[in-house]
């Protein structure tokens, strides 16, 4: 299971620099707030992905 959270964080982390990346090139307006949109829905799994690690890691230390 952890290897699996391990693996998420790491495409989540690939996808926020990908997404970056992108928006310091040339969009058009309707291509930059898809990839903001999608920036921002990565941000949010890769926080929730560290907290059920962080609550994982609590749960051992019991």
């Amino acid at each position: 299971m952890i290897d699996e959270q391990l693996v998420r964080l790491k495409v989540c982390s690939n996808n926020i620099h990908r997404y970056r990346r992108l928006l310091r090139g040339k969009l058009t307006e309707q291509e930059r707030q898809f990839v903001e949109r999608r920036l921002r829905d990565e941000q949010l799994a890769m926080q929730s992905l560290a907290a059920v690690g962080l609550a994982l890691d609590d749960s051992r230390a019991i």
